[in-house]
């Protein structure tokens, strides 16, 4: 790991350095995790604990005609099922969801089909049972009728005006408004331009255009969904699970059961990965349901792999069209992007994302993104790291290495005369605050990576090559949360309601402990639920610590004020006229460490807690820079990674190795997504790869050690100047290595995944 340190924050630090931030402090749940002993969303067990299991449609479309399910209500041991007919519809209102937004309407009908099924492997009918086999044989009893419709499978074929209709209330949108009553797949139509884009291809000198198409991937987290409900004789519902984001689901929870915030408690346990689809409802509803109609009996369910992989939500394929335009100097003159993302069953693709990120890395004066949601037959798609990024920058990224190539210019150069710098306004918008691009671009160029020269191939038919990609992604801050004990012998014990996926305990313990001046040690985090510590905005989209940590740090701020008044009253003095120096309170020649302080909480005014609540502001985007280098099987069409190294402006790495593991994970998830990862239908829209035997995701012998380079350019909004850091590295892979695989066969790749076989038609071989 490298770390570049761009500026210093002395202002915000009093010109002190930091005592725990930087460090690579032990996490506080590591014991639990590496013994066995933390509890995941599977292994909660209740006393007469029930069992369920959901039926899914084997079409990917068709008319449900009648559902019987008399055979396995009348099976020993079963004690609840239901269908549709007991969920009622939801309102059609849409709210923010994770990184992604939700429309009831369109939940509860992907929690369990109502009139129609719409992809392979949608909810039909759920059942509990006294044990899980009994519930899998209840399933086999009941009886579904469906009329099968013919499937859409890809966005441009559903964009056609003679496509089946999936949705038959759906409308355009275009713009913001409702501009044709016709039936359509097309759920929105969404722009952004500025400029004269006619004039700036005018002055161009050279101009490539390209198409491109990715396939639907999905996030991969080794943990499957799961949920556990106990809905209560008094009306209380109570929901164990592994979830990104509590309140988001209590709050779904809450719109499509109809039963009110107040009466719903959502306990997020341990989670072993979520990337993005841990956001939504699946099971969570169903098992809430079993357990009203069981008698009040709690329900757990969780599902296998296949269910995993035909039934939550993966990232959208896309259809990417790109122009651009520059001049002999390098300058860009123009650039255009026609974007359709696959939104699933229901609308909700990224492409809003997607359409931000495409050009964001660059200053652009003549711009216009066009992008389209468009609804197929498959599963809803969801967030994933870094929603609809990686196509987008696929897609970019490759025009930007042509257009450099083709002006005969260094990749990282053409990329630096239009590198987006503070004051530049975004084709969607906003203007960019204090962003590290620029930075990022040299510490790849001067990085001994980019410097060495390519290793020899080891075969006469194998082919190496460098790429060089760009990637961005906003970052968020939102709303927070968290609670403390000051505690007698000087510790603190911390509640905080950000789900813990990469760290977050031990990150927001440090900036709690560094406004404090105490050790780290000192600071006792816990993951709270719904109803133990305040509102938290989910985990994810590259927030929690930047808006956790604003939430930490102003907590660790009101202890330091209530610790003066304890000192005040202690030495009778003002509590104003206290000077606080780390961990040391000072009056005159007085003076008391905060644990010292601590001892006296009985005799200066008894126990002590404070909590905070605030909507945070500032957030600024991040930007990274990629090289790799690759070796191309002439023959095969298999693609090696050879070297990989990152660059990312991460604005302050609190804790350097969760940094890095961010980084080295979203570029292993990058190179799945470029060289492996694809969902597979047949004509029928049946998912034939619904294993992780069939669905390749990357291993460690499919990967080089990936070296982080860190850049830390800090936010002047935030006290310790952090950024987002966990979406970008998924964002430049695919790019880069297409890039790279350009540089040694010489040609360009314009289908993801990059696997054998498209490797082997884009050289012309098949």
């Amino acid at each position: 790991m490298t770390t570049v340190e761009v500026e210093k924050t002395e202002a915000r630090t009093n010109g002190k350095h930091f005592k725990v931030i930087g460090q690579r402090v032990i996490r506080p749940d590591g014991v639990d995790k590496v013994t066995g002993r933390a509890q995941y969303g599977a292994d909660v067990m209740l006393q007469g604990l029930l069992y369920g299991k959901v039926l899914r449609s084997p079409h990917a479309h068709a008319r449900i005609l009648s559902i019987d399910t008399s055979a396995a209500e009348k099976l020993p041991g079963v004690k609840a099922v239901i269908t549709g007919k007991d969920l009622k519809p939801g309102e059609d209102k849409v709210a923010k969801s994770g990184e992604s937004s939700v429309n009831y309407s369109y939940l509860s009908q992907n929690v369990l089909a109502q009139d129609k099924v719409l992809y392979h492997g949608h909810p039909v009918a759920a059942v509990a049972a006294t044990s899980i086999h009994i519930a899998e044989e209840a399933l086999a009893l009941i009886k579904v009728e469906y009329e099968v419709l013919p499937p859409v499978l890809n966005a441009l074929d559903a964009m056609k005006d003679d496509a089946p209709i999936l949705l038959p209330n759906l409308r355009t949108r275009e713009l913001g408004e409702v501009v044709s009553d016709k039936p359509t797949n097309v759920a929105s139509h969404e722009q952004y331009a500025r400029g004269d884009l006619a004039a700036g291809f005018a002055e161009a000198d050279v101009i490539v255009e390209r198409e491109f198409h990715t396939n639907t991937v999905h996030q991969g987290y080794i943990e499957p969904q799961n949920g556990t409900a106990l809905w209560n004789a008094d009306g209380q519902i109570t929901v164990w699970t592994s979830t990104q984001g509590a309140w988001d689901q209590r709050r779904d929870l809450s719109e499509i059961l109809h039963v009110p915030l107040s009466q719903i408690r959502v306990i997020p346990m341990e989670i072993g990965g979520g990337f993005g689809g841990k956001f939504p409802v699946y099971l969570e509803p169903l098992a809430a349901l079993l357990s009203l109609k069981s008698g009040h009996r709690p329900v757990k369910m969780w599902m296998q792999r296949d269910e995993v992989l035909k039934a939550t939500g993966p990232t959208s394929a896309s259809v990417i069209r790109v122009k651009m335009g520059a001049r002999k100097d390098g300058k860009i003159t123009a650039a255009q992007a026609w974007m359709a993302y696959e939104a699933g069953a229901f609308p909700g693709s990224p492409v809003s994302a997607g359409m931000g990120v495409i050009f964001a890395p660059y200053k652009l004066d003549n711009v216009q993104i066009d992008g389209y949601d468009v609804v197929v037959n498959k599963p809803a798609a969801k967030a994933y790291r870094a929603p609809g990024g990686t196509n987008a920058a696929f897609a970019g990224e490759t025009v930007i290495d042509e257009l450099a190539e083709k002006l005969g210019m260094d990749p990282i150069e053409f990329r630096r005369i239009n590198a987006a710098k503070e004051g530049d306004r975004r084709a969607d918008g906003p203007v960019y605050g204090r962003i590290g691009f620029i930075e990022t671009l040299d510490a790849i160029e001067k990085h001994p990576h980019y410097n060495a020269p390519l290793p020899e191939p080891s075969a006469p038919y194998m082919k190496v090559g460098r790429g060089v990609a760009c990637g961005f992604w906003y970052n968020w801050d939102g709303k927070s949360s968290a609670s403390a004990v000051v505690n007698p012998d000087g510790t603190v014990s911390y509640l905080e309601g950000s789900t813990d996926i990469g760290g977050t305990r031990a990150s927001l313990a440090m900036m709690l402990a560094e406004t404090l001046g105490i050790h780290y040690e000192d600071v006792k985090p816990m993951v709270g639920d719904t109803q133990t510590v305040g509102y938290n905005d989910g985990t994810g989209g590259s927030r929690t610590t930047y808006g956790s940590g604003m939430a930490a740090y102003h907590l660790g701020k009101e202890i330091i004020k209530e610790m003066k008044q304890r000192a005040a009253v202690l030495w009778e003095v003002p509590a104003d006229d206290i000077d606080v120096e780390g961990d040391v309170y000072s009056y005159g020649d007085k003076r008391i460490t905060f644990k010292e302080l601590c001892a006296k909480l009985d005799e200066t005014g008894g126990p002590m807690s404070v909590s905070v609540s605030l909507d945070t502001k500032g957030a600024i985007p991040a930007l990274a820079t990629h090289v790799v280098d690759v070796e191309v099987d002439t023959e095969t069409g298999k693609v090696n990674i050879l070297r990989y190294t990152a660059a990312q402006d991460v604005g302050r790495a609190i804790h350097p190795s969760y940094v890095e593991g961010q980084i080295h994970g979203g570029v292993a998830q990058g190179i799945g997504w470029a060289l492996n990862e694809e969902y597979y239908y047949d004509e029928d829209g049946h998912l034939m790869n619904a294993s992780l035997l069939d669905y390749r995701m990357p291993t460690a012998l499919d990967l080089p050690m990936i070296e982080a380079v860190i850049v830390e350019v800090p936010n002047p909004n935030h006290p310790f100047g952090v950024k987002g850091v966990g979406e970008v590295p998924i964002v430049p892979p695919a790019a880069a290595i297409a890039n790279a695989i350009y540089r040694a066969v010489g040609v360009r790749m314009t289908v993801l995944p990059m696997n054998p076989r498209n490797v082997l038609k884009a050289l012309g071989k098949i």
